[in-house]
């Protein structure tokens, strides 16, 4: 049986994802608050059949499985669980999956308010960026029942490479901000290499070549070290959603009264892009903070 899917969230790396959805052959139906998203960014998908919704409770209807992938928690509690939200009009049995990045305790209340009322949740947060969206090549944390990840995994094969069951739910987000963690320190260690090794008088070019390969290297340095050497801060990865994810992870780590000194550090760097508007800069841009703090 091809199984029928709702849509929620028509970003930059939703509608990749739905294009891969409806390429497989399932039956799609998509949601959006405002119609001239259907003629425009979504034209493409309901030529090839795709249902238009305007309202959330017509996009789970008759559906068995629907997909989020929006920004911040609120933004899931409101579409799911919230006094408008699907949970209103979603037949029992319906299988929700949401692949944002969000709280992982409040995951855990949304999957449990879901299952009060015969529903299921996976929570799949996805790392890769629009890149992998495209080319449907994500890589994909999971948390939730073996059976609902199962089922959920009929869907999420169309546009991801990899697919990791963690745990249940909630899991699957404690597994993305861990990987936020590494990637955002990460990028504060490449940004602080070349600024030495610039500051100093050596080629930062030439140091990235020497040392790229080496135990210091990765695929961030590979990445973002020419982006900085070329004080290119075009968005690739917008440095917004990274100051979102690490507040999400200094927050639940505040909870568990856990100390995470370079998080901190790092997450008030990111504090001081959103301050200076430069949000929609590459992740890179933590390069050019550091210019500052020398100019100081």
């Amino acid at each position: 049986m091809t199984l029928k899917v709702g849509f929620i969230g028509l970003g930059t790396m939703g509608l990749p994802m739905a294009r891969h959805i409806i390429n497989r052959g399932f039956k799609l139906k998509l949601y959006a608050r405002r119609a001239e998203v259907f003629e425009g960014k979504a034209r493409a998908l309901i030529d090839q059949g795709a249902k238009p919704s305007l309202t959330l409770s017509e996009v789970v209807a008759d559906v068995d499985v629907v997909i989020t992938n929006v920004t911040g928690t609120a933004d899931v509690e409101s579409i799911l669980i919230g006094p408008d939200g699907a949970i209103h009009s979603a037949s029992p049995g319906t299988l929700f999956v949401d692949h944002s990045t969000i709280d992982p305790a409040r995951t855990m209340q949304i999957a449990s308010t879901l299952r009060e009322v015969g529903m299921d949740f996976v929570d799949a947060p996805v790392s890769g960026g629009v890149w992998a969206s495209e080319e449907g090549r994500l890589i994909v944390m999971q948390g939730g029942h073996p059976d609902a990840c199962e089922q959920a995994n009929q869907v999420i094969e169309c546009y991801a490479k990899m697919i990791t069951r963690v745990g249940d739910a909630g899991h699957g987000q404690i597994a993305k901000l861990s990987n936020q963690i590494a990637q955002t320190i990460t990028i504060e260690g490449v940004a602080e290499c070349l600024t030495f090794a610039k500051n100093l008088g050596a080629d930062p070019q030439a140091v990235f070549a020497a040392i790229k390969d080496g135990m210091g290297g990765s695929q961030m340095m590979s990445l973002m070290a020419p982006k900085m050497i070329a004080e290119d801060f075009d968005a690739g990865i917008e440095a917004r959603l990274h100051a979102k994810d690490v507040a999400i992870a200094l927050e639940t780590a505040k909870s568990r009264q856990l100390p995470l000194p370079c998080l901190e550090f790092v997450g008030s760097q990111y504090q001081t892009i959103m301050e200076q508007d430069l949000g929609t800069r590459d992740s890179s841009i933590l390069f050019d903070l550091l210019r500052q703090l020398k100019e100081r």
